[in-house]
């Protein structure tokens, strides 16, 4: 214990302690204070460095040697409602075949006809709705703004990555890589070795050829995660303006904290839709209390169910008021990497999807992350029309897909959605 932390301790007559020793860095830890507290306050008592903050939410980034441990009256008297350790997040592991190109005469939006946005009636909803006047906020990876799918469809966004303090860290960022050896293979042989025939025909008839067949990764694996997220917002609701908010960085990692302030930050600039295409088990209170936030001012949260094939809950999916997406293929039977389980709200194509990839080309690839996006764009044509019941008219309307899902009925929502009914 610190002298300055003696003091108050006598002081106050409370006790505060410390936990054992953080990483010579330093650790730091997300302060949830009330209205009257003072950041500054209880930095001194407990010998932190204010590294962060998010003044309208009166929460703040603190980096501690030690790790305080406080007792309920400790905090009272400090005014802290809650603290949590900064956690690593990454992105979610997707199976990609490879970098597609097309010819120069194909028009940038092309994918849009592709097999799975025909099953969910992407184009035919455009007739009742485009999205005109809806911003829909992509937390995610670096997005390609060049990219010629996605010009006119993009809204100023925030690079919350470079702009990270430089103190700012996490706990378990090594076990956030975005694609681990075991993650890797999520896609099983008989799933990542070939496109099923639609698909495949789809991709020749439109003059797609690959550049490469196998996963392009590289040094950098969650280069193209933001692009090909958005690059399906945009065929999908193509007057609606995508708000591309850059939370992870090229590894796929990011932490609780930045995340935090990503979803709060895409509800002060007027994003009326969020989607989300990432995941973590850890039930975070500042993540949490981002949601109940968008929750107060009526925005539509979506995000992806996790490729980990199994029923255990991911967050910000589990929460309340979030809707969160499995993924199905073109015969509607649920990608054999999706999770599934109470809290997965309607279903949606991921198993192999085409979309935009940076430097102007496009890639196949296979995820929840994929699905989101579909249930984000669907939900932005939805608020474009109505501004009340939205996911309710996206899930109540979805095609049951339990004859196809014999062993995971009640566990995959309320189906498959469809575009064109959820906008009747």
């Amino acid at each position: 214990m610190t002298r300055r932390q003696l003091i108050l301790a006598l002081i106050v007559g409370v006790t505060i302690t410390l936990g054992v020793p953080a990483k010579a860095a330093g650790i730091s830890v997300i302060v949830q204070l009330t209205p009257t507290a003072s950041a500054n306050t209880v930095t001194t008592a407990l010998g932190g460095t204010l590294v962060d903050s998010i003044p309208e939410a009166n929460q703040y980034l603190i980096n501690f040697v030690q790790v305080p441990l406080l007792d309920a009256t400790s905090m009272a008297t400090l005014g802290i409602q809650w603290l949590e350790t900064n956690t690593g997040v990454a992105l979610q592991p997707m199976g990609q075949f490879g970098v597609l190109q097309v010819p120069s005469s194909a028009a940038a939006d092309w994918y849009k006809f592709q097999p799975s946005l025909q099953l969910v009636r992407s184009q035919q909803a455009l007739s009742l709705a485009t999205g005109q006047g809806v911003v829909v906020a992509d937390i995610n990876s670096q997005v390609d703004y060049s990219h010629s799918a996605l010009r006119g469809h993009l809204t100023s966004g925030y690079d919350f990555v470079s702009s990270k303090p430089t103190n700012e860290t996490a706990l378990n960022q090594s076990d956030s890589s975005f694609l681990d050896q075991s993650d890797s293979s999520f896609l099983d042989q008989s799933d990542s070795s070939f496109l099923d025939q639609s698909d495949s025909s789809f991709l020749d008839q439109n003059g797609a050829g690959f550049l490469s067949t196998v996963p392009v990764l590289g040094s950098k694996p969650a280069y193209s995660h933001g692009t090909l997220c958005v690059g399906i917002i945009a065929v999908m609701a193509p007057d609606a303006m995508i708000m591309p908010l850059r939370a992870f960085d090229d590894q796929g990692s990011s932490d609780t904290y930045m995340l935090s302030k990503a979803i709060r930050f895409a509800v002060n600039h007027g994003s009326q839709v969020i989607n989300m295409s990432f995941g973590t088990l850890v039930d975070s209170k500042a993540i949490h209390s981002a949601i109940d936030y968008a929750k107060s001012r009526n925005v539509v949260l979506v995000a992806s169910a996790g490729n980990n094939n199994t029923s255990a809950v991911q967050y910000p999916a589990a929460y309340a008021g979030v809707t969160s997406v499995s993924a199905t293929d073109v015969q509607d039977v649920r990608g054999s990497f999706s999770n599934y389980g109470w809290y997965v709200g309607v279903d949606a194509p991921g198993v192999n999807i085409t979309s935009a990839y940076p430097g102007g080309l496009y890639s196949t690839v296979s995820g929840t992350s994929f699905s989101s996006p579909m249930v984000a764009a669907a939900a932005a044509l939805v608020v474009s029309i109505k501004m009340s019941g939205v996911m309710r008219s996206v899930t109540s309307t979805a095609v049951n897909i339990d004859a196809k899902n014999p062993n995971y009925v009640g566990q995959l929502g309320t189906g498959r959605i469809d575009v064109v009914r959820s906008l009747q």
